[in-house]
């Protein structure tokens, strides 16, 4: 890595742990590892309703940590790469550790 980091560069990584920040977010995002999810499963799983849930997926999309599709009606939402997996994953290898 650089000695030193331009401020748009601190800026992003700062909105990047942002995303981590919050037990909601981990917590749809470590239902997201490995599979798709409806706004409704999520919903049920993290015990919250689905507006509340919808805010969360919101935020997580505008931080680039998930993406999503559609599949008929249905939108499913998935983590947006394997950098965000390797994060998370990262994160629980340390806080288990």
């Amino acid at each position: 890595m650089q000695k030193s980091l331009d401020k748009q560069t601190i800026e992003q990584i700062a909105g990047l742990f942002k995303g981590f920040a919050d037990p909601t977010r981990v917590q749809i995002l470590a239902l997201l590892l490995g599979q798709e999810l409806c706004v409704t499963d999520i919903a049920a799983a993290v015990d919250l309703s689905q507006s509340a849930v919808s805010h969360q997926l919101r935020l997580l999309k505008q931080m680039h940590l998930i993406k999503y599709r559609r599949e008929g009606k249905n939108i499913l939402y998935s983590l947006a790469d394997d950098h965000v997996q390797i994060i998370l994953r990262t994160g629980l290898d340390h806080v288990l550790e």
